[in-house]
């Protein structure tokens, strides 16, 4: 069991009171799941101050408490470290209490508005196909090893994340892929971490409910690569319009991938259809079940990384073509009447761009191009009358519905979406709020080889309304209302 010095090692302490050295158990963020021997983190919140807890944390049996603000009345039972932001402190106590497992084991982040689960996901399927033991930290799920866990968020909190690689250590995993978001940079969430290289995918319109301003967004993306060590690697998509902003500070080693634009590795696209692609990888043709040119991106950052780590081309691109896509993500499906169906997780305007121009660029024309489509509530506003005019302007039809409405009215997200609909579109439109009705409607419209495109939600399992997570998964609805159409 650590003491409260051992994993003080890189906190800036202002004083200490109280208890001097007590034996700790747990770490934790929720007053409401102290035990004894806990120590307590007191952060402040945008909505809660976690000061407010501190009498009751100790009575549940926590024997230290971090916080920036002394209580009046001080426990000589307990110990107080005084520091200037409890957050910032959470990722390096908590590494220190797991023995640093970050350090002891290869550790890549991807970052990027989209592509990072996808990337994240082929990474660690292709180094567990290469004979490691790996670990996977993504939106969908956690995975050590093969054991695979529900996802809570993107990125963990500091002390989920260090208790995670802590057990990947110990199963003798020897790689950690896991998925970077801006919000956990600013918020602290992976200070303390020891990563040995960083991917930089793209970044468009997306969370400025969060960070205010999309210059705000990519000061976080950037602080990314600003902190990581010198032995590290940095690589970033050189397409990107601000790809090559992110190795402007950075101490580690850098290096670029683009399809467009000369770059330490291309590729090029020689045949894309609804099956996969063909690419040219450097020097080496080769198919991929994948489908699309946003791919195409995925898997030449998946083939850079790669060989910065030490595998040969052959190898990689051996592996790579054996994979299968990944949950929720351009995910195909025919019906025996000849309709496709296509589910995927794009939210965000590039995301849903990407998707229908890669089905436009499929498909003959000679079929019509039907997509369901909504926006999550209690998010970023902005992008709704964006996501209605490109669906619009590159779809034949357009049913908007609800996606996790959240505390909103869905009804009213989908007239937001329809504010950016050009006049001459709104013939192509139709709102149907509930979600199981509008991929029903989507599909009875449809003819033999039409495409309709169910977009939002990928892998999710859950539809949230008023703080509830009702089951719904697009997959399962497109797969059952095609079973009725037989």
């Amino acid at each position: 069991m650590k003491t409260l010095l051992d994993i003080l090692q890189k906190v800036d302490i202002v004083k200490q009171y109280g208890a001097l050295n007590p034996s700790i158990a747990k770490l934790e963020l929720d007053s409401r799941k102290i035990e004894k021997g806990t120590l307590f983190f007191a952060v402040k919140g945008t909505t809660t101050d976690a000061h407010q807890f501190i009498p009751q944390a100790i009575a549940d049996g926590a024997v230290a408490i971090v916080c920036s603000d002394l209580p009046k009345d001080i426990n000589s039972e307990v110990a107080y470290v005084l520091v200037k932001d409890v957050q910032l402190s959470v990722g390096y106590i908590a590494s220190a209490f797991y023995d640093f497992p970050s350090e002891k084991i290869k550790l890549i982040g991807v970052t990027g508005t989209n592509g990072k689960t996808t990337t994240c996901t082929m990474l660690y399927q292709l180094f567990t196909a290469l004979g490691n033991q790996c670990g996977l930290i993504s939106t969908v799920e956690y995975i050590i090893g093969k054991d695979t866990f529900t996802s809570t968020h993107t990125t963990p909190n500091p002390i989920r994340l260090n208790e995670l690689m802590a057990e990947m250590v110990t199963k003798n995993c020897s790689h950690c892929f896991m998925e970077v978001s801006s919000h956990a940079v600013v918020q602290s969430r992976i200070n303390g971490l020891e990563f040995d290289g960083a991917i930089f995918s793209n970044i468009t319109h997306d969370h400025l409910d969060y960070h205010g301003t999309f210059d705000n967004y990519i000061k976080a993306k950037k602080q990314f690569f600003d902190n990581l060590p010198s032995d590290a690697f940095a690589l970033t998509n050189k397409d990107d319009r601000n790809g090559m902003v992110m190795l402007q500070n950075t101490k580690a080693a850098k290096y670029s991938y683009a399809l467009k634009t000369m770059a330490d590795f291309n590729c090029k696209i020689i045949e894309s259809d609804f099956t996969g692609l063909l690419l040219k990888i450097d020097t080496i043709e080769a198919w991929f079940n994948l489908v699309g040119k946003f791919n195409a991106y995925n898997l030449l950052a998946v083939y850079s990384t790669a060989f910065l780590m030490g595998i040969s081309q052959e190898e990689i691109i051996t592996k790579l073509s054996l994979q299968t896509r990944v949950n929720g993500r351009f995910e195909v499906y025919r019906s025996e009447t000849g309709v496709i169906g296509i589910v995927d997780y794009a939210h965000t305007p590039d995301a849903l761009k990407n998707v229908l121009d890669t089905i436009n660029d499929v498909r003959t024309k000679n079929e019509k191009l039907i997509t369901v489509v909504g926006c999550g509530g209690n998010r970023d506003t902005t992008k709704r009358p964006i996501m209605g005019k490109v669906s619009t302007q590159l779809s034949d039809k357009v049913i908007f519905t609800s996606d996790n409405p959240r505390n909103e009215k869905a009804e009213d997200i989908i007239d937001e979406m329809m504010a950016g609909v050009e006049a001459i579109d709104f013939k192509k439109t139709l709102k149907i709020a509930d979600r199981k009705e509008a991929i029903r409607t989507a599909l009875m419209l449809s003819q033999p080889k039409d495409i309709v495109l169910i977009a939002g939600k990928g892998h999710e399992t859950y539809q949230e309304i008023n703080g509830v997570k009702h089951p719904f998964d697009d997959r399962v609805v497109l797969t059952e209302i095609f079973n009725q159409m037989k």
